[in-house]
């Protein structure tokens, strides 16, 4: 049954992890296992990662570097191990699951022509509501013969009847939240959770809904799997995969303390053979993968307070700390990050801070800046995409440029509705208008702005991933040009702190999860074998 199976996967990856992680092993561990998990531990199964070329019933080509993917899906599901798929954004993740499903269907309609066997049950894909629709056109692209309904929204249908009547079943996180005990009760042939990320912290109500679901085979989806610390890959990967990375205060104790703290080479070594037959990440930078991509060039532009920028920074920062003596510990945190949001704030600009509705010119050396790489690239005729965290800055922007240049920028953040928020993309991608601003929060999935080639961070976000795939709204498959990113920073300030940050959090996530798909085509059963087989001690 599909629960024994389940019971049986968590008690090897449990065991693994007592193993790979070098955790106390206990004493007296016994494995009992039938099927494939039999097959795999006692050597009958011999199998290895094929690439899949193109099944019968997919509309498209896939890429070489696709079907390789295509194909460790499919090993992976074919041994019931959990997938986490991390390519960069816009490698085509969602093709190479809709391959993955027609794969299947397809032999099992071969098989079923000399065998009495049926076709998989349905696949369930979470997914943020933004990329609702993008999986629905894309499912009816590539794979037309697939029968898809979204579980969304006040009118949708009980799940037991969509679950019978559809092959792929599309619905938000939020709502597998509020609808779990449904969703629960069916035995679904696949969960998939795309955009994934959004839950890295396995202690939310929607995470431990997740977990719940049952399911052969789970995949996550994620180009960014490790958004800001070690844990949030655990996150991931513990979803798809539950035990195999040990317990969370195992593995922050073990592994996340040791790599982040003391870059710790053996952990990191140790960390990197678990996940690493389990996990599969390629990079666009990568020329061998997509050689017509054009070049991604980075750069931080700095800027410099103006004297009336400093004067504010300065008091702000002499009453924090001439108070922080005074604060009990309950107070101290939450005026810190009080204090931190001003001086960003001051940053951008004075009138951000002061909200008094000023003048513009001239107060700020970072909008000094802004204007220069601005000016630059329109002399150049680029076009540019404007990214703020801060919806009062895009809106500042906004009347800068209309004043200094006469022309009205859009600007696309979480009040703009959908139809509105599609004639904007549509407006900028025809060439429209030579400028588009763009919120953090509403432009980081689910926007294709190939028209751009030169891509502004007004201000810095904490989080490198968050600012990579705002960035990657240009850089993706359709942009011919070499893309331009500038990120505006003021020298001295805490923005100068930010930027060291994300480059050690870059470089974490380099040195953990890397990227490359070398061994693909090695990896077999035997390499599974070690890694769910416990070592006689």
């Amino acid at each position: 049954a599909l629960t024994t199976v389940q019971r049986l996967r968590n008690r090897l990856t449990r065991a693994s992890a007592s193993e790979l992680l070098a955790f106390q092993t206990p004493e007296g561990v016994e494995l009992e296992a039938t099927g494939w998990a039999a097959a795999l531990l006692n050597g009958g199964l011999d199998d290895r990662v094929e690439p899949i070329v193109s099944p019968p019933s997919f509309v498209g080509t896939l890429r070489p570097y696709q079907q390789r993917g295509v194909g460790w899906l499919a090993f992976l599901s074919r041994v019931g191990l959990g997938a986490l798929l991390a390519d960069d954004m816009g490698l085509g993740k969602t093709a190479q699951l809709l391959a993955l499903i027609a794969h299947e269907r397809d032999e099992a309609t071969r098989h079923a022509i000399c065998h009495a066997t049926t076709q998989p049950g349905p696949t369930l894909v979470v997914c943020p509501v933004s990329v609702v629709h993008n999986w629905e056109t894309e499912a009816a692209r590539f794979v037309p013969s697939l029968r898809v309904a979204v579980h969304h929204g006040a009118t949708r249908q009980g799940l037991q009847q969509a679950a019978t009547e559809h092959d792929l079943i599309i619905t938000t996180f939020a709502t597998a939240t509020r609808d779990v005990e449904q969703l629960a009760t069916i035995n679904w042939d696949r969960v998939v959770f795309d955009e994934a990320q959004h839950v890295k912290n396995a202690r939310t109500n929607a995470a431990k809904a997740l977990r719940r679901i049952q399911a052969r085979h789970r995949i996550a989806l994620t180009g960014t799997p490790v958004e800001n610390r070690l844990s949030d890959l655990w996150a991931v990967i513990d979803l798809v995969n539950p035990g195999i990375l040990g317990s969370a205060d195992q593995f922050r104790k073990q592994l996340a303390v040791p790599i982040e703290r003391h870059q710790d080479e053996t952990a990191t070594a140790r960390l990197r053979s678990v996940i690493s037959p389990l996990m599969l990440r390629r990079s666009k930078s990568d020329k061998s993968l997509v050689p017509e991509l054009p070049p991604k060039i980075e750069a931080t532009a700095w800027a410099t307070l103006t004297k009336e920028q400093a004067s504010l920074y300065r008091a702000v920062t002499d009453q924090l700390l001439e108070r922080l003596p005074e604060m009990s510990n309950m107070y101290r945190r939450a005026a810190i990050v009080a204090a931190i949001t001003r001086l960003k704030q001051i940053c951008n600009h004075p009138v951000h801070y002061l909200g008094d509705g000023g003048r513009l010119e001239g107060r700020s050396g970072k909008l000094a800046r802004f204007d220069e790489l601005l000016d630059d690239a329109l002399d150049a005729d680029d076009r540019v995409i404007a990214f703020t965290q801060y919806v009062e800055m895009g809106k500042l922007v906004q009347r800068h440029v209309a004043d200094r240049l006469g022309f009205e920028v859009p600007f696309l953040n979480g009040s703009v509705a959908k139809k509105r928020r599609d004639e904007m993309v549509r407006t900028f991608q025809s060439g429209s208008v030579p400028m588009m601003l763009v919120s953090l929060k509403a432009g980081g999935s689910g926007l294709n702005l190939t028209a751009a080639s030169q891509v502004i961070h007004i201000d810095r976000w904490w989080n490198p991933a968050v600012e990579d795939q705002a960035s990657d709204r240009a850089w993706r498959i359709g942009q011919t040009s070499t893309v331009f990113v500038h990120r505006l920073a003021t020298r001295g300030t805490i923005e100068e702190r930010i930027d060291r940050l994300m480059d050690e959090k870059r470089a974490l996530a380099d040195r953990v999860i890397g990227s490359g798909e070398e061994w693909i085509t090695e990896l077999s059963t035997e390499d599974l074998r070690r890694l769910v087989t416990l070592e006689q001690q």
